[in-house]
């Protein structure tokens, strides 16, 4: 299988984790290391990656010599405080210009706010970083984040922490097939099969956290999860057969058979 290209650099893996809500980071790091997950995003509002010299580093069980690491700006609901956000965490992790972009609309439901989210990756690209954004599946701002320099568009398939899966696949396929950059979705997957379809789709990755560690067992889940994303890809790849409805065809041959 071909190997995800995001800002120039090649994964083998297709499937990028996240690091919250798990009991410890011990917890965390085995989990990861089941996903066989290469890019970790952290959010920087929660989670200490050097911001106080007193708590535990998360860097220290997750490090960037192993993963790339992606900060993102959960927590942040206005463009000035996500870029705020991700320029801080450029300074903590060496000029590290990878990050990932959401900018929340509402408490209750974390929908995105997008107006507020073009205008932060307006200003995040123009400043250098390669911008990877959390959006609502909307084909038409997709389209627009991909025109301004995102790197990455990642619309979700359902609600941040719903596990509902994939709701509206009508509009991914909208997205992909009008893509020049990679398509991840971005919340609301629930289990492996969630993500298998999502790939069967045509994305080229799934980002996921809390089906991970809100599972019964974390780390059987992230497994889980890792065959689930190459099973749809390679199914993808491979190409569906046709759907015939009220038609039959025999898996065996017809000809030949004994007696005829």
């Amino acid at each position: 299988m071909h190997q995800l290209t995001l800002a120039g650099k090649a994964y083998r893996s297709r499937l990028l984790v996240g690091t919250g809500k798990y009991k410890d980071f011990a917890q965390t790091r085995a989990a990861i290391d089941a996903s066989g997950a290469e890019i970790v995003t952290v959010a920087v509002r929660r989670v200490n990656i050097g911001q106080d010299a007193g708590q535990p580093n998360l860097l220290d069980a997750i490090p960037p010599s192993r993963f790339t690491i992606l900060p993102n700006t959960a927590g942040c609901y206005t463009a000035e405080d996500a870029v705020r956000t991700l320029r801080l965490a450029r300074e903590l992790l060496d000029g590290h210009p990878l990050c990932k972009l959401e900018v929340l609309g509402d408490p209750t439901n974390l929908f995105p706010n997008m107006p507020e989210t073009l205008k932060a990756a307006e200003t995040l690209v123009k400043e250098g970083f390669q911008v990877m954004v959390y959006c609502a599946d909307d084909p038409i701002q997709c389209k627009m984040l991909e025109e301004i320099g995102c790197v990455a568009v990642m619309p979700l398939a359902s609600l941040i922490g719903s596990g509902m899966g994939i709701v509206n696949p009508w509009n991914l396929r909208l997205i992909i097939d009008n893509a020049k950059v990679p398509i991840i979705v971005d919340a609301g997957v629930g289990t492996a099969s969630d993500a298998t379809i999502a790939m069967e789709l045509g994305c080229d990755g799934v980002l996921m956290n809390t089906a991970i560690a809100h599972a019964k067992d974390p780390v059987l889940m992230a497994s889980a999860m890792k065959k689930g994303i190459e099973a749809g890809r390679e199914a993808f790849l491979a190409g569906r057969m046709a759907r015939k409805y009220y038609s039959a065809d025999p898996s065996s041959p017809t000809s030949g058979l004994i007696g005829s």
